[in-house]
């Protein structure tokens, strides 16, 4: 396989609606030149899912996905056979001869059949069993794969860019961890969510986002909260407070909507006796 046009390629730099800090930037960037998959944590709602997306478009790449859950194997990411589809054919006396028409490539596997560069999420990937880090090992390391059923062996035209995201459920393999490149992406600080918010409510006068942002920050703070607002949470909050006529006055002394931000009975209690306390002061 060549590499050169693997190795070749337009820096990723962020999007016109993703915006990516100078070292999220640098992490892709080396993935890219290393030929190694990019190992993504942070807490959810920080954009990691959203990543691959950005990283697909601004490098005019397709994007396979997949949403790894608790029950899935590594091969299910290359092939399955469809054996249940042969019989239900073979009991209705279709054509079933051939096992090739049988075989259901997953996102991995369309990467390496990919007749250009592309993008791979593995989305999530410490939902599976320890074991399933591991069973990718072989296949990322050598970009090529068998089929089984049929005998046919696969290799990648051309390496895929491997974005595989995690939510810190689970430890993963040392083994693994030592072929990735690793980066971990903080929460926004206040500067750069107002640059986030921006993207997203490009009109949103300034002082409405200073007291967005103050609203937003002073909840995440609250100590005690099991499950602080992210990212999208707090986009979802601007929509419905410009929708609901709700002028910045109004955010100095109550969070309306507050079920756009906080998504547990017990946050919600602890929000409103915190809002209580701060009106009696």
């Amino acid at each position: 396989m060549s590499h050169s046009a693997s190795t070749s390629f337009h820096r990723f730099q962020g999007t016109a609606d993703y915006i990516a800090t100078p070292d999220l930037q640098e992490a892709v960037n080396v993935a890219l030149t290393l030929e190694r998959p990019l190992l993504i944590k942070g807490e959810p709602g920080t954009g990691k899912t959203r990543l691959a997306q950005a990283v697909a478009e601004a490098l005019s790449r397709p994007l396979y996905t997949w949403h790894v859950k608790s029950t899935s194997k590594a091969q299910e990411g290359l092939y399955t056979y469809d054996a249940v589809q042969r019989l239900h054919d073979s009991r209705f006396g279709g054509e079933v001869s051939d096992i090739r028409s049988y075989i259901r490539y997953g996102a991995l596997g369309r990467a390496f059949l990919a007749q250009e560069p592309s993008v791979v999420l593995i989305d999530e990937v410490d939902k599976a069993d320890l074991e399933f880090p591991n069973d990718l090992l072989h296949e990322l390391d050598a970009m090529s794969f068998s089929v089984y059923e049929t005998g046919d062996t696969h290799s990648a035209r051309h390496r895929p860019l491997v974005l595989i995201t995690s939510n810190n459920e689970k430890e993963l393999p040392d083994a693994f961890l030592r072929r990735c490149i690793f980066h971990f992406i903080t929460f926004p600080n206040t500067e750069q969510m107002a640059e986030i918010v921006q993207v997203h409510h490009p009109d949103l006068e300034e002082r409405m986002i200073e007291e967005v942002l103050a609203r937003f920050y002073w909840l995440r703070g609250l100590h005690g909260l099991r499950k602080p607002p992210s990212t999208s949470e707090l986009i979802d909050w601007i929509s419905a407070l410009r929708r609901g006529g709700v002028d910045t006055s109004e955010l100095t002394s109550r969070v309306p909507f507050l079920g756009a931000l906080v998504k547990k009975e017990q946050d919600l209690e602890l929000t409103r006796r915190a809002l209580t306390q701060g009106r009696r002061r």
